[in-house]
């Protein structure tokens, strides 16, 4: 039985370590296919989303661990990885039950870099 070959577009992996800046625009084109109307759509919307999780986030809400996790994917779905890593700490000190304002301290400055990276972003556009 002949095989029967079909030729795909190629698309590069994600790269096994994110880039140097707060959002890695490399993973972010890939994950919006390339559409620029759609960057600037989740781009706002996680700039948004992530003021408001880090403003709840401060008073440490019973809930605090299931929102450093919904920080933690919606960053990663962008490409900030410094801010998924610091949700990821923050999760786990949670988890632990150990004192976590180091933890949200660091994610507060994480959010703060990938928000002024997606404003600088979104005033080019």
């Amino acid at each position: 039985m002949p095989l029967h070959l079909e030729r795909i577009e190629w698309m590069p992996s994600p790269p096994l370590a994110p880039g140097d800046g707060p959002i890695d625009f490399d993973h972010l084109q890939r994950m919006t296919l390339g559409d620029a109307a759609i960057e600037q759509e989740v781009l706002t919307m996680f700039s948004a989303q992530s003021a408001t999780l880090m403003h709840t986030l401060a008073a440490i809400p019973a809930d605090a661990s299931a929102l450093a996790h919904t920080l933690k994917g919606s960053a990663r779905a962008i490409g900030a990885f410094a801010v998924a890593d610091a949700a990821a700490r923050l999760e786990a000190a949670i988890a632990r039950g150990i004192d976590a304002s180091a933890a949200l301290a660091e994610l507060g400055e994480a959010v703060a870099e990938a928000r002024a990276a997606i404003e600088a972003v979104l005033r080019r556009s």
